[in-house]
């Protein structure tokens, strides 16, 4: 599983890729070895915005979600992408 992490308007600090990363580790599990997962977090106006795109094999998976703290916004996240795999396996 390859993962890039991007962030927009953010400063990006080691504690919140780590955690991106371990977030991104809990879907390894449904995922191929050659997926590729693509998080994008930016600020707009106060709002705390993350992204997640996952190409696999044969599917695509897209979740957005905004609050006003980015730890909950990746939460957001991966509850609904766990949703779009999950609703497939």
């Amino acid at each position: 599983m390859k993962c890039t992490i991007s962030f927009r308007n953010i400063e990006h600090t080691p504690a919140l890729d780590e955690k991106i990363r371990q977030k991104s580790e809990k879907l390894k599990k449904y995922l191929t070895s050659n997926a590729e997962v693509n998080w994008v977090c930016w600020v707009e106006n106060s709002d705390q915005i993350a992204e997640l795109k996952i190409h696999d094999k044969k599917n695509d998976f897209i979740a957005k979600a905004s609050s006003d703290d980015l730890y909950k916004s990746l939460d957001l996240v991966i509850s609904k992408i766990s949703n779009q795999i999950q609703h497939l396996h």
